[in-house]
């Protein structure tokens, strides 16, 4: 039962920092104006007004008992009991009390003006709402009725609308100073989420400069500590990676070179087929390390670019339906590379191949199925692996290196995106790629 109404609080509560921290800040401040307001208008207004009514009514109960006893001089009467009580007081003799249309329930005065005339067991009718500052109150008399036109302050107190002014207005005006702070408190926390997902999918953050709270500041400078170090790893790995290529070329040069000189051609074309393996494995691997480069992310129309990558194999058998991207934020290249890597292998295992891409939500999927041969499922964590080979079922090992899968993994990743394999409609394999806009 905890569990459940826990989890129906979190799901009803903001996901975003700024609106949590202005539920925070907020929540307190109205509900102690409304305890307040409340407070007030039950204590004080409330009863307040029900003691100014209930006084005039006593008045006009007192004005009708002396205006019964008075045998001679009643006019005079009345024009003493208004200049005495400010209001003005009519008989309108053989008339009839005007029919109640509708009883205003939600106003406060007439619910208060209501009750305490029922309570003296008069026969009235009123209405507060004909004038703006009076209030026009029959009363049943003999064959007539008394017509009394009363002040609307005899009954109420005009210090609500006062309070509920200077109540409304300081918090308004917290609130909105509550506002302004936690932006100037959240934006550097939004700046340090951007900058972190900007670093993760490979594009230059530049300098980082940390600003807000103490706190704030401090996991600003770690990240850019961070992102330093792995920026300077990088660089070293490229480095590395450049000495290699260029210490391991030359001898193989050389191996080349003395290959001509061995007269056992079988031998030599043995070696030469080994010596050409290697190359076309450092030559793979130095393209593997480079898919994490610095290349810049840019906006471009990704519809066009599948379709002309599609162009360039000019091969039938390839089918596409594709929606019209036309802005998306990546590193162009690099996609190229990934979905060149898939298809190519697609082709070489299988004759049909059916490419497909849709937005859905914030996400752009895109499936590639070909009808070859396919994957085993227990194998589809490992071909992601660098250098790794499935021996049966896909064709001569010898081709390939195992790196296609392992790029294009790596690019996808870089993008913020998923890649998934799966047994495709077709027969063969199906490689998902997710990718965020």
């Amino acid at each position: 039962m905890f569990f459940g109404l826990s989890k129906l609080i979190k799901e009803l509560l903001p996901k975003r920092l700024f609106y949590r921290a202005l539920l925070i800040v907020a929540v307190p401040i109205i509900v102690l104006q409304v305890t307040i307001s409340i407070v007030f208008f039950d204590s004080l207004w409330i009863k307040t007004n029900k003691g100014m009514t209930r006084a005039l009514i006593g008045e006009i109960n007192f004005f009708m008992e002396a205006y019964e006893n008075e045998e001679y001089n009643k006019d005079n009467l009345i024009k003493l009991f208004e200049e005495h009580h400010n209001f003005t007081v009519k008989f309108q003799t053989f008339g009839n009390l005007p029919k109640q249309e509708m009883e205003r329930w939600f106003s406060p005065m007439d619910r208060t003006l209501r009750r305490e005339l029922k309570s003296r067991s008069l026969n009235y009718w009123f209405d507060t709402t004909k004038f703006q500052d009076l209030i026009d109150l029959k009363i049943k008399y003999i064959n007539g009725y008394f017509e009394f036109y009363i002040p609307k302050d005899r009954v109420t107190s005009s210090s609500a609308r006062l309070f509920a002014l200077w109540i409304t207005l300081p918090a308004i005006l917290l609130i909105t100073i509550a506002l302004i702070f936690l932006k100037n408190q959240t934006r550097p926390i939004v700046n340090l989420a951007k900058a972190s997902e900007r670093f993760g999918r490979g594009d230059d953050v530049g300098e980082f400069r940390p600003s807000g709270a103490l706190e704030i500041r401090q996991a600003g400078y770690e990240f850019d500590r961070m992102r330093k170090r792995i920026i300077r790893h990088l660089n070293q790995r490229s480095e590395m990676l450049s000495g290699i290529s260029h210490d391991l070329r030359t001898p193989l040069t050389r191996i080349k070179l003395q290959l001509a000189f061995i007269k056992d051609k079988e031998i030599a074309k043995k070696l030469s087929e080994d010596v050409q393996e290697m190359e076309k494995m450092l030559n793979e691997y130095l393209q593997f390390a480079r898919s994490t480069s610095s290349e810049v992310s840019e906006k471009f129309n990704f519809t066009d670019m599948v379709n002309k990558l599609i162009k360039k194999y000019n091969n039938n058998s390839i089918n596409v339906e594709l929606e019209n991207i036309k802005e998306f934020n990546g590193r162009k290249n690099l996609l190229i590379r990934c979905l060149s890597n898939i298809i190519d292998n697609a082709l070489k295992y299988g004759d049909k191949i059916q490419i497909i891409a849709k937005k859905i939500n914030k996400n752009l999927i895109l499936t590639i199925e070909d009808d070859g041969p396919g994957i085993l499922k227990k194998e589809y964590d490992n071909v992601f692996k660098p250098f790794y080979k499935i021996n049966k079922g896909r064709g001569d090992s010898k081709s390939s290196v195992g790196l296609g899968l392992s790029i294009a993994s790596d690019v996808v990743r870089s993008h913020g995106g998923k890649i998934s394999l799966d047994r495709s409609n077709l027969g063969g394999l199906k490689v998902k790629i997710s990718l965020p806009f």
